[in-house]
């Protein structure tokens, strides 16, 4: 069964708007986990501008669930996670001016230092995932690099303007998992996930953990959050079964 992780840096966001102790994202962390997701993905960005150092740190100490930390692959970072040792580090990109993380990982281009961080982390008992583009040559090159795990961004299908586009981009997505596959890593999707659009994407067999955020975030300002989780967990399981 496929597993949800729920992001939750958009209740970061919103208190940061106001640069005051609500919403507290720890609080949100227990009511995903209490709706039933799996695990709890938060992104520490170097501009630290919505998930804060406490924030992280409670979260790891108090959810009985897994805990994904997406980070850039930055020496602060390394040494921060390292210290932190979460579950799993998603190593994904980052730029100050972006509004959320745009695009995949460059792992091809990047071999050298994505093989280094990736052995400091495994050797501190964390397992190592990164954020990147369904593109064959990226996925060899996070092998090669010595990560258990890939997450495929599914921001590209989640744009579709069309259907067909949207099947093109659902095969680009399984022909990515095959080759991860045959290189013994575990594969796991996200980004632009909502409840419109899940149900290709959750019948692609073999996709481990779902990352989802903003969608979530979204839809629990009108249901609550622990809701707004359950119902995305329960549409995937839905929608795995058919798959």
């Amino acid at each position: 069964m496929s597993k949800l992780n729920v992001n939750i840096d958009h209740v970061a966001t919103i208190r940061q708007a106001r640069m005051t102790d609500e919403p507290d994202p720890v609080w949100a962390a227990a009511e995903c986990v209490l709706g039933g997701a799996h695990g709890i993905t938060m992104h520490l960005r170097e501009d630290r501008r919505h998930v804060q150092e406490r924030d992280v740190d409670i979260v790891r100490q108090t959810a009985a669930v897994k805990f994904n930390l997406e980070m850039a692959m930055t020496e602060p970072m390394v040494r921060y996670a390292r210290k932190l040792k979460p579950d799993q580090v998603t190593l994904v990109p980052e730029r100050r001016e972006e509004l959320t993380t745009e695009g995949g990982l460059e792992c091809v281009k990047n071999l050298k230092i994505l093989s280094s961080v990736t052995r400091r982390l495994v050797k501190a008992g964390i397992d190592v995932s990164a954020f990147i583009v369904p593109d064959i040559e990226q996925v060899k090159a996070c092998a090669r690099a010595g990560c258990q795990a890939i997450e495929l961004h599914t921001g590209p299908y989640a744009n579709a303007k069309t259907e067909r586009q949207a099947e093109r981009r659902v095969v680009e997505l399984m022909k990515a998992r095959d080759v991860a596959w045959d290189m013994g890593m575990i594969v796991h999707a996200g980004h632009g996930l909502n409840y419109r659009n899940i149900r290709p994407i959750a019948a692609i067999e073999g996709l481990e953990d779902f990352n989802i955020g903003h969608g979530i975030i979204a839809r629990s300002v009108f249901t609550g959050i622990r809701q707004a989780s359950r119902e995305m967990l329960d549409l995937i399981d839905k929608y795995t079964h058919l798959g």
